[in-house]
């Protein structure tokens, strides 16, 4: 009878603090924890963590009394440890290591025109314009906050960022006719993933696709961004407003400084400089029924790359700042437009007119006409590989 209180206490502690640490441990960049498909038992944990707990220490409760009683010293010196690690690992999980208690939301949200910026032009941006009215978000600054919800043109938004990935996206936050709240609640395959606060469901930030929970298989509306320095955004958008760094979290921003640039020193954020590596860059486009993607050194090296999608010739362009990119669709009157870049600048080499970095054409038979922008993002491989499986590289001749 002893012997199986005493296997009944140790199996139940066993499952208690498995439960509290998978808890974290399955959505959360450790290691080992991000290569495997184990959301569904992470969902099922974080959803039935109480009951969990009840269930566990309910069963151990008389046991655990019965042998403290009757325990020598150090019997009862042994389980009162084993109960203050259970209180650290509690404490630990739920108000340290949880993503929603690591990373906050800005206290102080401030967006404002031109004349009143303090980010630097050449920090790079999530940029969105809707109906004439754009504004822009730093990544340095959202890159910590992960999700900043906002409002634009009337319009509900939801900017999102992931360092882990590099992924930047803009969703509208209305699920079945409903605004809603989200929190960052973890991670899948190291992407960030939030909770919608009335369903409970879990949200990819990289697709907007509910991996999990009631609305699993549901999606968010894409809001179409681009990704560029605050100098070209403006440029292009010189009324926008800029969200300014929240003074509460400078320490967070400053941790982030040098992320635009990939030279941070962090393994889960830092720039792998080669091609076609976990951490190389690319810039990623994905229309109906394909997804490519371009190597950001070879894009560095020609700064125009000419490519079709099915059924869309494209360009993929570099600014002279090279960071700055574009991808246009290069069919215009239904011409399938070629481009070079020389000393005028950009220009196609059917009619020799001149176009600028924003896709107007400035100069020449086609003055006035602008290339239709084609959504694309730059990230590292690894998730836009993930993220869009059976992707094509493109692979310069």
């Amino acid at each position: 009878m002893k012997l199986m209180k005493k296997l009944l206490l140790v199996i139940g502690f066993i499952v208690l603090f498995a439960a509290e640490m998978l808890r974290v441990y399955l959505i959360m960049p450790f290691p080992g924890s991000q290569q495997s498909n184990t959301i569904g038992l992470a969902y099922f944990i974080d959803q039935n963590i109480f009951y969990i707990r009840f269930a566990i220490l309910l069963i151990i409760a008389i046991p655990l009394i019965s042998i403290f009683l009757r325990s020598k010293i150090v019997g009862k010196i042994f389980l009162s440890l084993v109960l203050a690690l259970y209180v650290f690992i509690f404490c630990m999980v739920n108000f340290k290591l949880r993503a929603d208690k690591m990373f906050y939301q800005p206290e102080n949200k401030n967006l404002v025109p031109v004349g009143e910026n303090k980010v630097a032009k050449d920090k790079l941006v999530v940029g969105v314009e809707i109906n004439g009215e754009a504004k822009a978000y730093p990544i340095e600054i959202i890159g910590y906050h992960h999700q900043v919800q906002d409002t634009l043109a009337g319009e509900s938004i939801m900017v999102t960022y992931c360092t882990v990935c590099r992924t930047g996206r803009v969703y509208s936050p209305f699920i079945n006719g409903k605004k809603e709240t989200f929190r960052l609640v973890g991670m899948d395959h190291f992407n960030a993933m939030f909770e919608d606060n009335t369903t409970k469901s879990w949200w990819q930030q990289a697709t907007g696709i509910a991996v999990t929970g009631e609305l699993k298989g549901s999606a968010l509306k894409e809001i179409p961004s681009q990704q560029m320095t605050l100098a070209a955004w403006l440029r292009a958008y010189p009324q926008s407003k800029i969200l300014q760094a929240d003074p509460v979290f400078k320490a967070k921003y400053d941790s982030l400084a040098g992320f635009d640039k990939g030279t941070l020193e962090s393994s889960l954020e830092k720039r792998d400089s080669g091609s076609w590596k976990m951490k190389s860059w690319v810039v990623g486009v994905a229309v109906p029924g394909a997804s490519k993607a371009y190597d950001w050194n070879d894009l560095v090296k020609k700064q125009v790359i000419e490519d079709s999608l099915p059924n869309m010739p494209v360009t993929v362009y570099l600014e002279n700042d090279s960071t700055s990119f574009h991808v246009w669709n290069r069919t215009l009157s239904g011409q399938s437009l070629h481009f070079i870049k020389d000393s005028a600048g950009l220009k196609d080499i059917n009619t020799q007119s001149v176009w600028n970095e924003d896709g107007i054409c400035i100069k020449g038979v086609l003055q006035g006409n602008r290339l239709k922008t084609i959504q694309a993002s730059q990230e590292f491989w690894h998730a836009w590989e993930n993220f869009h499986p059976g992707t094509v590289k493109y692979i310069a001749n």
